[in-house]
């Protein structure tokens, strides 16, 4: 390095410190990046890349950008995971001795971004830190920078239930200690964190003391001292606005695991990943960012605390019976700006005087809120009303300090009303007199000298100036002005009243601007204190917020209120499912009805493809959702338990960053809810076993269902095309088949989409491609294959010469003894691969086995079952029909 220029030593010795981030370097009004830093910037940034001498043998890779648009430029990184830190020079280069001194005075992330069009109003910027302890205990913590909001819990079990714990939180970064082992980092990429930062330090900060008042539990602060660490060490600020660490339990809240929060599309779509087609897009009728926000996370953690939701549900219904105060109140907060961030930019000091007047507006709303509330005379409204902080003096302070219309800059001047502040008014006093002054000396001047185009200006360079085209200049008299400047077609002259004046005039501007600037800076530090009331303020507006859009949809779309059931009852009369209802618009949604009991725990449904089986079952779960966070629920009567946990396994996905099949990731969401439900939790199956062959996918299908009827009792709905495991009514007690309807005419389907009790008669799948439009001739063949099929219940033989094979099996089917013997042929065959179900079938009985056989049917007689994993099960068929087959 000693053959570098001072300037790109200083340089290294900063970028040392920042090896994982680009270094902004500043350099006069742009920011610089060289070396490794300027080759990958100008490849992401897509902006020049130059060079430089820096004092090597070599030139210097170089790129910049300008300062005023760096925001932009940094916006760019940080969307695609890098991190950015700002160097900024810390001394006045007038005074340095050498170079400039800087210094890094913020390191921008992906979890510590704080403005710009990546932070969505809606949304929160969750940045999160895991930790882990003995005995398979992980710590979590996140918080939000933007909006002051921290969380934290412990939570126990298996990493996943921690990844579980992370995904739910959004949050885009995750700092880990440097030890954290490589395979749950690689767990924690592939869960979309866009970055993975480091911080060991895990010592409690003095100065987040009280932020931690809460945090009882050792591992908890361990936890959250390493996220509150790095926050201190990267942002090189005040973080005043940072609330105290909520704690909560994960038990508290109804478990939504990962795969099933994205197959019931709660908060964004499987294939789109936006949020048209969701939950949270039917539900959001916010008038605020910040109850958007609240919803999401209401959304991601339903209640099962049974008193909170009939909380919530008695201020639903209230406001759904007051139309006229319902809208009044939604017209108030639609005027409420986004306080969590206002305060955070606040704390974080690049608060700028819009700001401030976004805040006043959203205050002087408040005691109408308050008012409106109280005149609804109701126990619940009354203390909403109460937790609705004004803050009178804050509101009073900016109505008082802050113009209505002020500029954007906080060094430009014209923020501070008139009045505010005596010196401030004397030195505009002096500013507008003087400019008054100039006005009348132009009119003077005209009138003495007889010029009328004569006119007094200023520009920047030469201050004001009485202006004399030359074509005018015979009509001064001599020494009448002190010439100051020559210009092509004029003369520019000065006077020493003019001079006077110009001193007077700009002393007072500048003079001027520095005072708002600090008056500003003031009126911020003040409306600072008010920082934990203003966040009491916007909790309190955002629970009311989602509570009256609640009420709003559930009048619009003709919602009711769910009443929960202590003996795990689920009626549900005329049930919708609320984002298809919404979508079809005008069309005619079919509503179905939904009845399960302790008798009557799980429902296997069959029917046709696209009849609606797969929308039956995602209404119930998206129903008990609703329920749970307050909302009232689409249906014409509705009884619920409350549920504990939902998993669903729906639709076919693979999951290639972690190598893993479309079967093995039905397997593995089959396997998270089968060891984790209860009693009193719901499941919903769509079509298991499709990933594999027909007899091991029936035979998992089965075995599944056997272990939640037997040994969970969790209400269950399982939908298959199976059709011969509706025979299962007849031994599993507590199950009931029903189908989705459909009639055949004209050779054509109609679906019904219309639940009925009983087996479906057929899948109608040649119908569903025939809709499709696949071609004639195909589905022609496949209608007389799958004739043919049902006859034989053997494969039809395929090949180039497909229609003459088939002509063969015709010809063979019309031979009365050959087609006994085929028939019996196929129903051995079936029954070898069935036994694991059933009893020994007769024929076999009847007829002489092999020493081999007998030897498997003991093996098979032996079997517990009902004790086995579907896995267990599967081998063992696997092993069994291997020794046959010997």
């Amino acid at each position: 390095m000693a053959t570098y220029t001072p300037m790109i030593k200083q340089y290294l010795q900063v970028k040392a410190d920042y090896q994982d981030a680009f270094l902004f370097f500043r350099l006069g009004d742009f920011y610089e990046m060289f070396f490794d830093d300027a080759l990958k910037a100008s490849q992401e940034l897509e902006i020049t890349l130059t060079s430089r001498e820096g004092g090597g043998e070599e030139r210097i890779p170089m790129c910049g950008v300008p300062y005023h648009s760096a925001p932009n430029y940094i916006e760019q990184l940080i969307n695609k995971g890098y991190k950015v830190a700002i160097c900024e020079q810390t001394e006045d280069p007038k005074t340095a001795k050498g170079v400039v001194k800087r210094e890094v005075v913020q390191l921008i992330t992906p979890g510590t971004v704080m403005e710009g069009r990546g932070l969505l109003e809606k949304e929160n910027n969750f940045i999160a830190t895991v930790s882990v302890f003995p005995g398979d205990t992980y710590g979590f913590a996140c918080s939000d920078l933007s909006t002051g909001e921290s969380r934290a819990t412990i939570v126990n079990g298996s990493v996943e239930e921690l990844i579980n714990e992370l995904s739910i939180s959004g949050a885009k970064e995750v700092v880990i200690e440097s030890s954290l082992s490589p395979e749950v980092q690689k767990k924690l990429k592939e869960r979309s964190i866009l970055a993975l930062s480091i911080e060991d330090n895990t010592d409690l900060n003095e100065s987040f003391s009280e932020l931690f008042a809460d945090l009882e539990n050792e591992q908890l602060k361990n936890t959250a001292s390493r996220l509150f660490n790095y926050l201190y060490r990267t942002q090189k600020r005040s973080l005043d606005h940072l609330q105290k660490v909520s704690v909560y339990k994960v038990q508290q809240y109804m478990k939504i695991d990962y795969f099933s929060k994205r197959n019931l599309e709660l908060t964004e779509t499987i294939r789109s990943t936006a949020k048209k087609g969701t939950l949270l897009w039917l539900l959001d009728e916010t008038m605020t960012a910040m109850g958007g926000r609240m919803l999401k996370q209401w959304i991601n953690r339903p209640l099962i605390d049974k008193a909170e939701i009939g909380r919530r549900q008695e201020l639903v219904q209230l406001f759904v019976g007051q139309f006229f105060e319902r809208q009044e109140l939604r017209e108030k907060l639609r005027e409420v700006y986004d306080l969590e961030r206002l305060a955070g930019r606040v704390a974080f000091g690049n608060l700028n005087p819009r700001d401030l007047m976004q805040l006043k507006r959203s205050l002087l709303q408040v005691p109408s809120l308050k008012h409106i509330l109280e005149s609804l005379s109701h126990e619940e409204a009354a203390l909403m009303a109460d937790r609705l902080d004004p803050c009178e003096e804050a509101a009073d302070l900016l109505e008082q300090a802050i113009v209505d219309n002020p500029p954007l800059s906080v060094k430009e001047g014209n923020i501070i009303r008139d009045g505010y502040n005596h010196q401030l008014d004397q030195y505009r006093d002096a500013s507008r007199n003087g400019k008054t002054w100039i006005a009348m000396l132009e009119r003077d001047e005209r009138e003495k000298t007889g010029i009328r185009s004569l006119k007094v200006g200023y520009n920047r360079v030469f201050g004001y100036y009485i202006e004399v085209t030359k074509a005018n200049l015979h009509l001064l008299q001599e020494g009448q002005y002190e010439r100051k400047q020559t210009l092509s077609n004029a003369e520019r002259f000065i006077t020493p009243e003019l001079k006077e004046k110009e001193d007077l005039i700009l002393a007072a501007e500048e003079k001027s601007v520095e005072l708002e600037y600090q008056l500003f800076t003031g009126i911020r530090e003040t409306i600072k204190e008010y920082i934990p009331r203003l966040q009491g303020l916007a909790r309190a507006l955002s629970e009311l917020d989602v509570l009256l859009g609640f009420a709003e949809l559930s009048e619009q779309r003709q919602y009711v209120k769910p009443v929960f059931s202590a003996e795990r009852k689920v009626v549900l009369k005329d049930g919708r499912h609320p984002v298809v209802e919404k979508v079809m618009n005008a069309q005619e949604y079919v509503p179905n009805d939904c009845y399960m009991d302790n008798e009557r725990e799980v429902l296997l449904i069959t029917g046709p493809n696209m009849s609606g089986k797969s929308t039956y079952m995602r209404q119930v779960a998206l129903t008990a959702i609703m329920a749970q966070i307050g909302c009232f629920v689409p249906a014409t009567e509705a009884v619920m338990p409350i549920f504990d946990q939902v998993f669903t396994r729906i639709g076919a996905a693979d999951d290639l960053v972690s190598g893993q099949s479309t079967f093995m990731v039905e397997m593995l969401e089959a396997k998270n809810a089968i060891t984790n439900a209860t009693k009193d939790s719901l499941i919903l199956f769509d079509e298991i076993g499709r990933g594999t062959s027909t007899y091991d996918g029936m035979a998992l299908a089965q075995a599944m269902i056997e272990y939640i009827h037997d040994k969970i009792s969790a209400k269950t709905l399982f939908s298959t095309h199976y059709h011969e495991m509706t025979s299962l009514e007849n031994e599993l007690q507590k199950l009931k088949n029903v189908h989705v309807s459909a009639v055949e005419q004209n050779g054509k389907v109609v679906f019904l989409h219309k639940i009925r009790e009983g087996a479906a008669d057929k899948s109608y799948g040649i119908h569903v491609a025939q809709l499709a439009e696949l071609p004639a001739d195909l589905i022609e063949r496949a209608a007389e294959i799958l004739h043919i099929l049902e006859q034989t219940d053997t494969p039809v033989p395929l090949g180039s010469e497909s229609q003459k094979s088939l002509d063969s099996v015709r010809e063979t089917l019309q031979n009365e003894q050959d087609k006994q013997s085929m028939l019996q042929a196929a129903e051995t065959a079936a029954a070898s691969q069935l036994s694991f179900f059933d009893e020994e079938p007769e024929q076999k009985k009847a007829s002489g086995a092999s020493k081999k056989e007998k030897q498997v049917l003991d093996q098979l007689n032996g079997l517990e079952i009902l004790d086995m994993t579907p896995l267990q099960a599967m081998n063992m068929l696997y092993d069994l029909q291997k020794k046959l087959r010997k």
